[in-house]
C-alpha cells in the first residue's frame, strides 16, 4: 500500500474540484513553501515537492482519471521525475515555469524569489516561453497511431549577430541599472521584493546599436519541423508537453516547451464513444425477420461478417467484439456497435402488396381468435408504428 498522501488532500481540494481551483490551490502552497522563502527548511521543501507532484497529476485530465480509478498505482512515474516525483527543484521549476509566468513575463515566482520559479535562475538567465499548436487527427490515425510532422514557428538565433542582438562589430553593454543582474530589489517594509529590471527587461545588458536583421532581439522567426509519434487510442483534447521544443531561453536559460493539443476530426461512418465505435447498417425486412449475415467495414479497413439474428428489431445494436479503438492503457480494444435500420420500400408492386397482405393475415391468425376480429393493419403501418415508439 502506498505511503503517499492523497493528492486531493495535499492540495486541500475536493475530488470534484475544477481545474482553476486545483491551480489556485497549488499556487498558494508553492508560494508559501518555496525554498527561497524558507531557506534550510527541509519540511517546507518536502511540502513544495509534494504539492508539485500532486498538481502534475491532477492538472492532467488523463492522469487524473487514472488516479481517481487506481490511486497512486495508476500514475506511478507520471508526475515528473523517477519514482513518481521530481528529480530536483530545477525540474519542478522547468516543468511548471509557465504557471507562474516564468518565461520572462514577471510572474509571481519571479517577483518574490528573483526568477527561481521560472527555471531560468538569476543574473538574466530566463527560461524561454512555451508554444502551443493544435494537431488534427483522423479517426483512422487514432485507431492505428501515426507519425506526424508539424511545422513550429519559433525564434531561432540570428545568424547576422550570432544571437547577441547587437550590430556586428559591437557588443551589448552591462546594464547600469541592475549591474548586469537582470533584476532589481525593491524594499516594501520588512519584505524585499526582487523584480525584473525595467531598463534591460531582465537581460542584464543593454544594446546601443541593435542588429538590423533581428532588431536587437538576437533571434528571428523560423519554421522548424517537429516529429511526433502519436500512440493509438489517443483522446480528443489530449495535451502533450514536449520538453525543450518551445522558444529558446535567454541569457543561457533553458528552452520552453511545445504544448500540443490533439483534436479528432468527425468521421463520416463511425461515431466515437470512448474506446467504442458506433455505426449504422441498413437491412431489409426479410433479413431482420429471418436473420442473415452482412459485411461490415471496420475503422482499420478490415471487412467483417456481422450476424443478424432472426427477429432483430429496428434500432437494435449488435456488437462486433474488439473492433473499436485501442484502449488508452494499451490492453485490448473497444467494440464496434452496429445500429440496425430497416429499409422500408416507398413503392411496391401489386404482387408484393398481395404477398405482404397474405403475410399480415398469417400474423393475425397466429395471434388467436381474440385478435382475429381486431382491426387489421398492413405491414407498413406496423413498421411505421415501431419507428414512432
Amino acid at each position: 500500500m502506498s505511503s503517499k498522501r492523497d493528492y486531493y488532500e495535499v492540495l486541500g481540494v475536493d475530488k470534484g474540484a475544477s481545474a482553476d481551483q486545483i491551480k489556485s490551490a497549488y499556487r498558494k502552497i508553492a508560494l508559501k513553501n518555496h525554498p527561497d522563502r524558507n531557506p534550510g527548511d527541509k519540511e517546507a521543501e518536502r511540502r513544495f515537492k509534494e504539492a508539485a507532484e500532486a498538481y502534475a497529476v491532477l492538472s492532467d485530465d488523463e492522469k487524473r482519471a487514472r488516479y481517481d480509478r487506481f490511486g497512486h498505482a495508476g500514475v506511478d512515474g507520471a508526475s515528473g521525475g523517477g519514482g513518481g516525483g521530481f528529480s530536483s527543484m530545477e525540474d519542478i521549476f522547468s516543468h511548471f515555469g509557465d504557471l507562474f509566468g516564468g518565461g520572462g513575463g514577471g510572474g509571481i515566482f519571479e517577483q518574490f524569489f528573483g526568477g527561481g520559479g521560472g527555471g531560468g535562475g538569476r543574473g538574466g538567465a530566463r527560461r524561454g516561453s512555451s508554444l502551443r499548436v493544435d494537431l488534427e487527427l483522423t479517426l483512422e490515425e487514432v485507431a492505428e497511431g501515426a507519425k506526424k510532422t508539424i511545422q513550429v514557428t519559433r525564434p531561432e538565433t540570428c545568424e547576422k549577430c550570432e544571437g547577441t542582438g547587437a550590430k556586428p562589430g559591437t557588443k551589448p553593454k552591462r546594464c547600469p541599472t541592475c549591474g548586469g543582474a537582470g533584476q532589481v530589489a525593491i524594499s516594501q517594509g520588512f519584505l524585499s521584493i526582487r523584480q525584473t529590471c525595467p531598463a534591460c527587461h531582465g537581460a542584464g545588458t543593454t544594446i546601443d546599436e541593435p542588429c538590423g536583421t533581428c532588431r536587437g532581439k538576437g533571434a528571428t522567426p523560423k519554421k522548424t519541423p517537429v516529429s511526433l509519434q502519436i500512440p493509438p487510442g489517443i483522446e480528443e483534447g489530449h495535451v502533450e508537453r514536449i520538453r525543450g521544443q518551445g522558444e529558446p531561453g535567454h541569457g543561457g536559460g533553458p528552452s520552453g516547451d511545445l504544448i500540443v493539443v490533439v483534436h479528432v476530426k468527425p468521421h463520416d461512418v463511425f461515431t466515437r464513444h470512448g474506446d467504442d465505435l458506433l455505426a449504422t447498417a441498413r437491412i431489409r425486412f426479410r433479413q431482420a425477420a429471418l436473420g442473415d449475415q452482412v459485411e461490415i467495414p471496420t475503422i482499420t479497413g478490415e471487412i467483417v461478417q456481422l450476424k443478424i439474428p432472426a427477429g432483430t428489431q429496428p434500432g437494435e445494436r449488435l456488437r462486433v467484439r474488439n473492433h473499436g479503438l485501442p484502449r488508452g492503457d494499451g490492453y485490448g480494444r473497444g467494440h464496434l456497435y452496429v445500429q440496425v435500420q430497416i429499409e422500408v420500400p416507398k413503392k411496391v408492386s401489386p404482387e408484393q402488396q398481395a404477398l405482404l397482405e397474405q403475410f399480415d393475415d398469417h400474423e393475425v391468425q397466429k395471434q388467436g381468435p381474440a385478435s382475429a376480429n381486431a382491426k387489421r393493419k398492413g405491414i407498413f403501418e406496423k413498421v411505421k408504428d415501431i419507428f414512432h415508439h
